[in-house]
């Protein structure tokens, strides 16, 4: 939908034509379509929507605009709305707002659901307690199907999925059904010869990537949350495992791009915010990189006695943080599907060293004729020797190897100290790279070239 034609239609009053297109668009259409609208205009459009549809819109709304809404509803208009959004929902809505604002809103929800917002609230951060959500279907082992079909009619509605069911025998989980096998099968059969028993679950504790990976690896709908007493007391569905999915890819891009992360969209970050969320790893590369300054300056004769080594540190220094970094992220990428442990750190080190020295030698060779025919040939300089560009080669052979080492076994024991691997990515494996290839450059011409 065109955005200037909805505020044209808005500004003239046609409301019934508003309706009508918010009739028959996407919940994640009208979020998206509304994200473009003035504040005055947010409201007035969103009062519009179709009552039935109005929770999955405001579900699908950001932070700053669902807190725009909640400031100007009336009170039977939010209760209406907390009525409608699933349990998950709610906590994620009341995480983001002002503490005005949460105060309102939980002044407005039955103390039942307030009870159960504040065990989820509870749970630790980035845990599958944090984003599951209580609102399951749970049938009993000795109702027929005719019966387990009649009660999710009854109250499959107010749940958040209806297409896996689970069998509960005082609170703890024996088994699960899917949808499918309930409308295939005769009404009088049992619900325990139809369960399945073999049951992938998660703790309330289980890290939300661990999840995550768990709905990839088994084509999951959703996985039940088990709680310390093995009683079941949510699930997690699999919109909200690719929610953990995008969040936590985004959180390491943004890590690996020496960025803290934030959970704002682009525009609604401040200049203020962008600018805090940036300076503190800029200066701390910035002083890292005083390192490389230093081993330059102690140099400082071996570059004077030899004027043509000075160009191709850059050159260096570059191949060696590329090198770092693609073995830093494949590694991080390995680790963070759960193809790669610590215990495999000495063969991950010994592939990489076997790839480091196939992409050394390549480098080295071509390397080579290149500082022959264009430094010396073509652009006649004739500092450069056969000597000279032998020790720019060995020197970018050897960094390259450790430049992989590095880069591979870096994130590996960051993870395995507590850290996110993904600190260890480009900027810092970079920095040290840099300060390795400067002393292997300037061993081999000390040790080959006599100088220094």
């Amino acid at each position: 939908m065109n955005t200037e034609i909805f505020q044209e239609l808005l500004r003239a009053k046609k409301y019934k034509a508003v309706r009508s297109i918010l009739e028959v668009m996407n919940a994640v259409d009208i979020a998206s379509l509304l994200a473009e609208l003035e504040d005055k205009e947010l409201v007035l459009a969103f009062r519009l929507i179709p009552k039935d549809k109005a929770a999955d819109v405001f579900a699908e709304m950001s932070g700053q605009m669902q807190a725009q809404l909640v400031a100007v509803f009336t009170e039977r208009e939010l209760r209406d709305i907390l009525d409608d959004l699933y349990m998950d929902d709610t906590v994620d809505l009341l995480e983001d707002m002002p503490a005005n604002l949460v105060t309102r809103i939980l002044e407005n929800v039955s103390r039942e659901k307030r009870d159960q917002i504040n065990i989820l609230l509870n749970y630790p951060e980035d845990s599958a307690g944090s984003i599951m959500t209580t609102e399951y279907v749970d049938l009993r082992r000795d109702s027929t199907v005719a019966q387990a079909m009649s009660h999710i009619k009854r109250t499959g509605i107010h749940k958040e999925t209806i297409y896996t069911c689970y069998v509960l025998e005082a609170r703890r989980l024996v088994g699960i059904v899917s949808a499918k096998d309930l409308m295939t099968t005769d009404d009088d059969v049992p619900i325990e010869e139809l369960m399945e028993t073999e049951i992938i679950s998660v703790s309330t504790h289980t890290d939300q990537e661990e999840v995550a990976r768990l709905f990839s690896k088994y084509d999951l709908l959703a996985v039940p949350v088990l709680d310390a007493e093995e009683r079941m007391v949510g699930i997690v569905t699999v919109d909200d495992a690719i929610d953990v999915v995008v969040d936590e890819a985004t959180e390491d891009i943004s890590i690996m791009a020496a960025i803290s992360p934030t959970e704002a969209p682009y525009f609604e970050n401040s200049v203020i915010t962008t600018w805090k969320s940036r300076i503190p790893w800029l200066m701390l590369l910035m002083v890292s990189a005083t390192f490389t300054g230093v081993i330059i300056n102690n140099f400082e004769s071996a570059l004077a006695a030899c004027i043509a080594l000075t160009g191709f540190i850059p050159m260096l220094m570059d191949t060696a943080g590329n090198s770092g970094s693609q073995a830093s992220v494949t590694l991080i990428r390995a680790m963070s599907l759960g193809e790669v442990e610590f215990k495999d750190i000495f063969r991950v080190i010994w592939k990489e060293c076997r790839v480091a020295a196939l992409c050394a030698v390549s480098l080295a060779c071509v390397n080579f004729v290149k500082i022959w025919l264009v430094d010396r040939m073509l652009l006649h300089n004739t500092d450069i020797t056969i000597l000279v560009d032998f020790v720019v080669c060995v020197s970018l052979a050897v960094t390259i190897l450790l430049a992989k080492v590095v880069g591979c076994s870096l994130p590996m024991l960051a993870k395995k100290c507590g850290f996110d691997p993904a600190v260890m990515a480009s900027p810092f494996i970079t920095t040290i790279v840099d300060a390795l290839s400067l002393l292997v450059y300037f061993a081999f011409a000390k040790s080959l070239l006599g100088i220094g």
